[in-house]
């Protein structure tokens, strides 16, 4: 089976061990093994909880970095904001994109309490 999330594909290898089922992710263009490994009772539930996993990751991955763009912004206005005079709106700059790194830090939590059981 192939999955397409993001731009990564993957390939999901299924194994049955000892009565459970497992299933890993290998990427497609590396042939390396990506995340986690997931157990199910079948091949397809397996299968299942592996996709979850892996579209939960892609969400994850772009939540931090939005927040780490998010953080750099900020940075690069506290700067300018240390050297700005009092006619400049470097300090209302500064304020905002602090207010966009809590709005990124938030969207990441979020996104962190909904990651799915492996």
């Amino acid at each position: 089976m192939e999955l397409t999330i993001g731009s990564a594909t993957y390939r999901i290898v299924t194994v049955e061990r000892d009565g459970q089922f497992t299933a890993h992710a290998v990427r497609a263009d590396t042939s390396e093994r990506f995340g986690i490994e997931t157990v199910g009772s079948d091949p397809e539930s397996a299968q299942r909880r592996l996709s979850a996993w892996l579209e939960w990751q892609d969400e994850h991955t772009q939540a931090l970095e939005a927040l780490q763009q998010a953080e750099r912004t900020y940075h690069r206005a506290l700067a300018g904001a240390a050297f700005a005079t009092p006619e400049d709106d470097s300090t209302e700059a500064a304020r905002l994109s602090l207010e966009s790194v809590n709005a990124a830090r938030a969207q990441l939590d979020e996104v962190r309490a909904r990651r799915p059981d492996a």
